[in-house]
């Protein structure tokens, strides 16, 4: 991958037609490390291309699993001769869900060194409710040289509450305590899709599970879990990104592959803003149109069932080509309107207090060059050159190709005039050529 590539994206196109959703990126990086536990092979399908699953299996042969590639989307991972316990610094620097190396390790063999996670610079995003669970678990845990280093003698079921509900330490918690001796009860535990899908792909090899999805969820120990052949979930963040790339552009899209369900807070979203939508649970998936202007709203993201904080840049893009003043409140992540400055440069305006954005809507957008500064920011300033006049040129793209698979093939498949470009000055021929 190559830090310099670039989208060159010439707005003003509505998109049309069908787009096929991949994988849920963030059920895939909680279920891959979490192939470690089991005591034999296992099979993984829909598996998105992604760079953060490229990272994740890379780290997967490092420490001694045969990785095989079955299909376009599926693999056959080995992990029964796993020797190294280490997550090599290089590897684990790239990606946030790297951390769930953590409990994987811990839970298979007692002990794990992991380097501190990268990834989206989304503001501190400490680690210290992983370790509150791993030490309520009966683990050491140790921070030296940019390294966490964990080690038991054995873990031991035992109640876990979490102060704040956080997505990434209820996974831990979940890897640390399958195999654990006793009873496990974690309280005030995420419940987003992605937890009752790794919870479900662990029970599927014979784990104890139960109350995934809800608040309480309670893991009876088990010594032996057996290999499995399991489908990752639709990723809800892909499909409500094509969502609201239809409603800004105007356009008439089927997004297919979906769980209708796990886009209801979306889809209510949408439809206040004036977005036509038309969910076929029966077949998976939903149609979205507009029919007239877009509306002014006010959103709040908040832990699942609520509206996503990985859907909020997306939806304020949108709101900024509503008509009126609209207001977004995030409560889930720090640092996630860093993108605004991004949307200033194509004519948005949004002034930002704290934890809240007043979007005033002007109605249009302008083409200009930018900057993805984290994978959903990315997904919101492609929006926005999809909806805008002009040509828009998105750079450090990479955030984007951490967590969408074929962006570009995909939204040229809808009639998006769009390219990436390796080398200077190749994407603008292309364009023109399009155009033509």
């Amino acid at each position: 991958m190559n830090s310099s590539d670039r989208f060159v994206i010439k707005g003003g196109r509505r998109l049309m037609g069908e787009v096929e959703i991949s994988g849920a990126k963030n059920a895939v990086v909680a279920i891959l490390p979490a192939v470690l536990l089991c005591d034999e092979p296992c099979v993984i399908e829909n598996v998105p291309d992604i760079s953060d699953v490229v990272i994740s299996l890379q780290i997967l042969e490092e420490l001694g699993a045969i990785v095989e590639k079955l299909g376009p989307h599926t693999y056959r991972i080995d992990a029964t001769g796993i020797k190294s316990t280490c997550v090599p610094y290089e590897s684990a620097r790239r990606m946030r869900a790297s951390y769930y190396f953590m409990g994987a390790l811990l839970g298979r063999f007692s002990k794990a060194r992991v380097s501190m996670p990268g990834g989206c610079p989304l503001g501190a995003r400490p680690i210290d409710q992983h370790l509150k669970a791993f030490q309520k678990l009966g683990a050491q845990c140790k921070l030296e040289q940019g390294m966490v280093d964990l080690s038991a003698n054995p873990l031991k079921g035992n109640q876990i509450f979490f102060d704040v509900v956080t997505v990434g330490a209820t996974v831990n918690a979940i890897l640390a305590a399958v195999k654990a001796e006793g009873l496990t009860v974690i309280g005030n535990a995420a419940k987003e899709p992605h937890i009752v899908d790794l919870a479900s792909f662990l029970n599927s090899m014979g784990a104890d599970i139960i109350g995934a999805g809800t608040d309480t969820i309670k893991i009876r120990g088990v010594k032996y879990l057996h290999g499995t052949d399991y489908p990752i979930i639709p990723d809800q963040i892909e499909a409500g990104t094509y969502m609201v790339a239809a409603a800004a552009t105007g356009g008439n899209v089927l997004v297919k592959n979906v769980t209708v369900r796990h886009l209801n807070s979306i889809i209510s979203v949408m439809e206040k803003i004036g977005v036509q939508i038309e969910a076929d649970e029966e077949h998976d998936q939903v149609r979205v149109f507009t029919d007239g202007p877009l509306i002014k709203t006010n959103v709040k993201t908040r832990p699942h069932p609520g509206f996503p904080t990985d859907m909020q840049p997306q939806i304020s893009t949108l709101l900024c080509l509503a008509e009126g003043t609209s207001m977004v409140k995030e409560d889930v992540s720090e640092q996630r309107f860093q993108y605004v400055d991004e949307l200033r440069r194509m004519g948005a305006d949004i002034q930002v207090d704290g934890k809240v954005a007043v979007i005033e809507g002007t109605g249009r957008l302008t083409g200009a060059p930018v900057k993805a500064c984290d994978l959903r920011a990315g997904a919101a300033l492609m929006i926005a050159g999809l909806a805008a006049s002009g040509v828009t040129y998105v750079e450090d793209i990479f955030h984007v190709e951490r967590g969408y698979s074929d962006m570009v093939g995909k939204l040229r498949a809808l009639g998006a005039e769009i390219v990436k470009e390796t080398h200077p000055d190749e994407a603008e021929p292309l364009l023109q050529e399009n155009a033509g």
